[in-house]
């Protein structure tokens, strides 16, 4: 989803909770992982793989100058013979530390074997936060969590992971005063708008 399709989006969800809130949840992904260099690790459940959140943070990490938003897609099951980024499994959890962020995305049940990893990564000092439809276990893990219970019937869980991708990559520009700003602003979005793609997924 581009950036016009996302402007759309918010325009249409304008008056909803969900344009804040996923605002709000893509700072606290971006205040985890910028000032610790990275180390963002993404995992779904064992049904779903979270491809689309994966590549949005991508492109935004790329669009945005912000490196440590690209994440490290972790999968339940690898086939041999994948490139490198596509080849971390459920083990790869087991080393997170302080200073990685565990990023989960769950449509449905996560199931106890991926809770158990995600509450031994936290315990080991990962921040864990989470998108999920509701899952009390997986809120109750979670440092920050943005709920999309299926019940609301206003949007489902693709249609948020697109909004929080595109505000994670926001507001990434310190404070400054004057004509500078405002500058620095429209040669940033000149340079967005002139680079090439990202390598997609």
């Amino acid at each position: 989803m581009d950036a016009v399709r996302v402007a759309l989006l918010r325009e249409v969800l304008a008056g909803t909770q969900w344009p804040g809130a996923a605002r709000r949840f893509a700072g606290s992904l971006r205040h985890s992982v910028v000032p610790a260099g990275g180390n963002l690790l993404l995992v779904g459940t064992e049904q779903y793989e979270p491809w689309h959140m994966a590549a949005h943070l991508v492109d935004e990490a790329a669009w945005s100058g912000l490196p440590e938003l690209a994440p490290t897609l972790v999968r339940h099951r690898v086939r041999p013979g994948l490139p490198p980024h596509l080849s971390v499994g459920l083990g790869r959890l087991a080393a997170a530390r302080r200073g990685h962020t565990l990023l989960v995305v769950a449509p449905q049940q996560p199931g106890a074997a991926l809770l158990e990893r995600v509450h031994d990564a936290r315990r080991a000092g990962a921040t864990v936060l989470s998108l999920h439809c509701g899952d009390p276990d997986l809120a109750a893990l979670a440092h920050d969590a943005l709920s999309v219970p299926e019940e609301a019937g206003e949007l489902d869980l693709d249609t948020v992971q697109h909004l929080v991708g595109a505000a994670a990559g926001e507001n990434s520009l310190p404070a400054q005063r004057g004509p500078r700003r405002l500058r620095d602003r429209l040669a940033r979005l000149a340079d967005q708008l002139t680079a090439p793609p990202p390598i997609g997924w």
